[in-house]
């Protein structure tokens, strides 16, 4: 790691030209395919593709809020479940969120940053993006949460896992042009974006200690937390540290 590297980047280099190969690799295929996808199938049809996929990913997010001791977010996540799997037909319909049932996603890299994983360095795989050390650590069990990799049709389990990507990136063009037009470093701006919404995800708005997604490669000051807990990093969501 060079002396004026980001903290939270010392790899920057190698993740840039992983940048640039997944960015040339979507403007030449994926973005394309997902602008005709949107282009010629109709919003409803988006939206019911959308909700299908969503309520599959409720059912790994119910694992990792029962894994994070969160009762009421499981409960809800449950009748979620339930509610868009049965009256909802599989999913394509939201009923849930018509009857006020949030959704609390979650998945297996917020489960280990709950229990007290440090984030490490950020890191840009090829293909899936924006990651850090934990979040790709976590991947293959993600992966294995994800009940379409579970199918034993071969033809089926990857035209799902196919439309998943198009349905996906054809979500993103409008923040994408946005991106596009406001960031003067792409790179850069994607990276802290990145990192903000993974700490909110995990800890909230909570700014009473330094936390180790900031500064993982310092040790953490004595006046930051108590002798037993050197960052909130290893603490579960919500839990105050009190002088």
């Amino acid at each position: 790691m060079s002396p004026n590297a980001n903290p939270r980047d010392p790899w920057e280099p190698f993740n840039r030209s992983v940048s640039n190969f997944n960015e040339g690799l979507d403007q030449a295929v994926i973005k394309p395919v997902a602008t005709g996808y949107q282009n010629v199938t109709p919003k409803i049809m988006r939206t019911g593709v959308n909700n299908f996929f969503g309520n599959i990913s409720d059912v790994w997010s119910l694992v990792n809020n029962v894994l994070q001791l969160k009762p009421a977010e499981s409960v809800e996540t449950l009748f979620r479940v339930g509610v868009n799997t049965t009256i909802g037909l599989l999913g394509l319909i939201d009923v849930a969120s018509d009857l006020k049932l949030e959704k609390h996603t979650e998945d297996f890299g917020q489960t280990l940053g709950f229990w007290g994983m440090p984030t490490g360095p950020y890191v840009v795989l090829p293909l899936f993006g924006p990651s850090t050390l934990r979040d790709s650590v976590a991947l293959p069990v993600d992966a294995k949460g994800n009940l379409v990799n579970s199918l034993n049709d071969v033809a089926l389990r990857n035209s799902l896992i196919t439309l998943r990507l198009v349905d996906l990136r054809a979500s993103l063009l409008s923040a994408g042009r946005l991106l596009d037009a406001a960031a003067l470093d792409k790179y850069s701006f994607t990276r802290d974006a990145y990192l903000q919404r993974r700490r909110g995800q995990i800890f909230g708005p909570r700014t009473d200690v330094i936390l180790d997604e900031e500064r993982y490669d310092l040790p953490a000051s004595p006046d930051a937390a108590s002798p037993e807990l050197k960052s909130d990093d290893a603490l579960p969501s919500g839990t105050k540290i009190t002088p």
